[in-house]
């Protein structure tokens, strides 16, 4: 078994680009309500934001040597991506391990464990996602798979895949629907500025977004 391979197939840097310019709820929902992380994943600061390919890996719970080898094998802008099973118990990633990122021009940190260190972490501004924020100190043991495929907060990623994050949540694109994903996202935007001029123009929620004939199949009840 082969612990340790890079990305096979990486996306372009103008489909990372394409892709970064939007949020993870416009391409959540332009690419049909797909590929929204669980909510539980939060950034240690809501000014963080992330765009980059997946560079994924498999920890034990309470453990992050193999986490140390992805920070070592990855490449500048790779988003680094954990499956440690849920556990919340464990600090596994904190300033030092930071530092490292940022020295090797890691794109950020996305971790279905805890991290420690979150002040430090919101002054060196390296974007960190985690499951929770623990100061319980983790161990060195079991060895495990760098860029397999894996399963963190309900979503399957592939190593290559893109992943966008801001205060508001994490979401992934596969790495051959990144130019549909981000053509849908300025649609999406588009109409959305096209709602927000009719508004100012005087509009009605109800005009804007076509509610009457809804409403009236409900049999909606107006008294005002």
């Amino acid at each position: 078994m082969i612990h340790i391979k890079d990305i096979a197939e990486r996306p372009s840097k103008a489909d990372v680009e394409a892709v970064s310019r939007f949020s993870p709820a416009t391409i959540h929902e332009a690419q049909g309500r797909r590929g929204a992380l669980s909510s539980r994943l939060k950034p240690v600061d809501y000014r963080m934001k992330l765009c980059g390919p997946a560079f994924t890996v498999k920890c034990a719970p309470r453990d992050n040597i193999m986490l140390q080898l992805a920070i070592n094998y990855a490449k500048p802008g790779d988003i680094i991506v954990v499956s440690a099973g849920e556990y919340e118990e464990a600090g596994s990633f904190g300033d030092v391990l930071a530092n490292a990122c940022l020295a090797k021009g890691i794109g950020g940190l996305v971790t279905d464990t805890g991290v420690r260190d979150t002040l430090q972490l919101r002054e060196l501004g390296f974007p960190v996602f985690s499951l929770s924020v623990c100061i319980k100190g983790t161990v060195k043991e079991t060895i495990a798979a760098v860029n397999d495929t894996i399963i963190v907060g309900g979503e399957t990623i592939n190593p290559g895949d893109i992943i966008v994050g801001d205060a508001d949540g994490l979401v992934v694109v596969r790495r051959q629907e990144a130019q549909e994903a981000a053509r849908l996202s300025q649609a999406r935007e588009d109409a959305e500025a096209g709602y927000i001029a009719a508004y100012k123009a005087g509009k009605s929620v109800i005009e804007v977004s076509n509610l009457a004939p809804v409403l009236q199949a409900k049999g909606l009840v107006v008294n005002i």
